[in-house]
């Protein structure tokens, strides 16, 4: 099963557009296998399809392979320093609200020094797009861990597996309180765009964790969940207002033991059914994979809230309609001034 993410209002189309346009003339260079070049393509389809001209789209990168982005998309670009882009892209939204702002980056730029640029930018509601590419493991410096790296995990500076546990990108986004949080994978192409043009149409902090693989240094890192044969019992797709279904035929569902999910067979009259405004089940199904339960995925939480900037815009307006229009060269001069003279 592999339902399609609900839809969301369509945004208003600028100009015709196809993929071409948003294709710059830079060699694309990444891992042959190497899931980025999914998610380039799937971006550079949804960029046309939303009509928005190329001069209104902004993406914006961090350090990491996924830091190449700007390069190979035909609009306007910032590639930042790591873990800040999604501070750059906070400055870039609320200087011109217009723009379409879109961060991309890995699960160690983001989670690690990024953690809190990215914290601050999803509680601040600032309406761009962020893109966490998770693999689970630091590709361009070799191959070590990363925050989402699991328990035990082997590499180069854990040779004897990693003691650390690893932090669940989709819990972290509901609790800075993201209001759009969803998770789809490279793989998944349709799913992928769909889940993207759902982000573009919101209004808001936009969070998506993207399952990749990195065939150099964490090969099958989610394969139980997205390869063929294995995801249909290890994964469920949330649509809204609709139960929670997967399986090969779809026979069974999520049900609730009290305030745990449990599988059950389909027809369950006490079957979960999602709702993307209920941030409690939001979290309660961040946590759920495993242990007998498939993954979810597509949009845990869509809520509407005023975004910074529309709020910043409001605070502008207010005190000039008190204050009157600003006058820089009276405020240089007011209060304790003095002139040196030579």
């Amino acid at each position: 099963m592999n339902p399609a993410t609900p839809p969301s209002p369509p945004l208003k189309k600028a100009a015709a557009l196809t993929k071409k346009d948003f294709v710059s003339d830079q060699q694309v260079r990444w891992c042959p296998g190497c899931g980025d070049y999914a998610i380039l393509n799937s971006m550079q389809h949804v960029f046309a399809e939303l009509g928005v001209p190329k001069e209104d789209v902004v993406v914006i990168s961090g350090i990491g392979c996924a830091a190449r982005f700007p390069y190979y998309i035909d609009s306007y670009g910032f590639h930042t320093i790591h873990g800040r882009a999604p501070a750059l892209a906070t400055g870039v939204k609320v200087a011109n609200p217009k723009l379409s702002v879109w961060v991309v980056g890995g699960d160690g730029d983001m989670l690690s020094i990024g953690g809190n640029h990215l914290l601050h930018a999803l509680r601040r509601n600032v309406d761009i797009k962020i893109l966490c590419f998770d693999n689970r493991i630091y590709g361009l410096t070799k191959g070590q861990t990363s925050p989402t790296s699991e328990y035990g995990k082997r590499t180069g500076t854990t040779p004897l597996g990693s003691v650390d546990r690893p932090v669940n990108p989709i819990s972290i986004a509901l609790a800075a309180e993201a209001t759009f949080v969803a998770r789809t994978a490279d793989v998944f192409n349709t799913h992928l765009r769909e889940v993207m043009l759902a982000a573009a149409a919101h209004k808001g902090s936009a969070f998506i964790q993207i399952l990749q693989n990195c065939v150099i240094f964490n090969d099958g890192a989610f394969k139980d969940v997205t390869e063929r044969g294995h995801r249909e019992e290890n994964a469920v797709y949330l649509e809204h207002q609709k139960p929670l279904v997967y399986g090969k035929d779809d026979e069974k569902v999520i049900r609730m033991d009290g305030f745990k999910p449990v599988a059950a067979a389909a027809g369950d009259a006490d079957a979960l059914v999602h709702d993307e405004t209920d941030s409690a089940l939001a979290y309660m199904l961040s946590r759920m994979g495993g242990d007998g339960l498939p993954t979810p995925m597509g949009i845990f939480r869509r809520q509407e809230h005023p975004t910074l900037e529309s709020a910043m815009e409001r605070q502008i307006r207010a005190a000039r309609e008190s204050e009157g229009e600003p006058d820089l060269m009276a405020l240089l001069h007011s209060g304790d001034t003095w002139e040196v003279k030579q």
